[in-house]
């Protein structure tokens, strides 16, 4: 609610009228993509808008095919629980191993979120109607917090954290020179340094390995020869006494 808060208050403060925020809780509901959206529609961007949102929600795709049958399969289920699909409520249903469980598991954290996200939207338009600046109460700082939370398990990972701090970086030196929500966009070309190809360092064999290839190359060199190359020095065999 805290986040939904958040964008109701900015939305306002960004200048956009209050039937905006309330319906793009109701009908887009994804955080990221609204409160993207928010910042390029009050630059006058909404081209750049409707481009954030389909390129932020593109992760949908694997999420719809790994609860499709969760959601049910009569059209109105899919249509309302497609809907309902947000990263959260697709983390928590995964973690349940029985299907009945996993299905009850995303109807009840999917209504609960919808409910809660629009119920906080109408908070902060409220709020930032009457307060006139969302900081003054730190509802700005609600959904960057959230982020971060999200985020931080992530970062564990080397690739992961360097394509955070390349976006980063990339967005905060953009700001100054580009209309808002654009270097969010721009910040993106940090994964790029996930799909760069990497260096492969040669292989060493291992010692088994290696030992196998020195025992086929003995077996493979001529008989009366020694592996390096030299002839043995012949043996000479003395008479038996009379």
């Amino acid at each position: 609610m805290a986040v939904g808060a958040s964008f109701g208050a900015i939305a306002i403060a960004y200048g956009l009228p209050a039937w905006v925020p309330f319906a793009m809780s109701t009908a887009v509901f994804a955080g990221g993509s609204q409160f993207l959206a928010v910042g390029l529609l009050a630059a006058g961007n909404p081209v750049a808008a409707v481009f954030a949102g389909l390129l932020l929600n593109a992760r949908h795709l694997p999420f719809g095919l790994a609860v499709a049958t969760t959601i049910g399969g009569r059209w109105r289920d899919r249509f309302v629980g497609s809907h309902l699909m947000t990263d959260e409520v697709v983390a928590f249903t995964l973690r349940e191993e029985d299907p009945a469980r996993r299905r009850r598991t995303y109807w009840l954290i999917g209504v609960t979120l919808f409910t809660s996200w629009n119920a906080g939207t109408a908070l902060g338009v409220l709020l930032g109607g009457a307060t006139g600046d969302p900081a003054a109460l730190g509802l700005d700082a609600a959904f960057p917090a959230g982020l971060i939370a999200l985020i931080l398990p992530s970062l564990r990972d080397r690739a992961t954290r360097t394509a955070a701090l390349v976006g980063a970086a990339v967005a905060v030196l953009l700001t100054p020179v580009l209309p808002a929500g654009l270097p969010v966009l721009c910040a993106l070309l940090g994964l790029l340094t996930i799909f760069r190809p990497r260096r492969r360092s040669p292989r060493r064999p291992s010692p088994s390995r290696r030992s196998a290839q020195e025992r086929s190359a003995r077996e493979r060199s001529p008989r009366g020869r020694s592996p390096r190359g030299r002839s043995p020095r012949p043996v000479r065999k003395e008479e038996a006494p009379c």
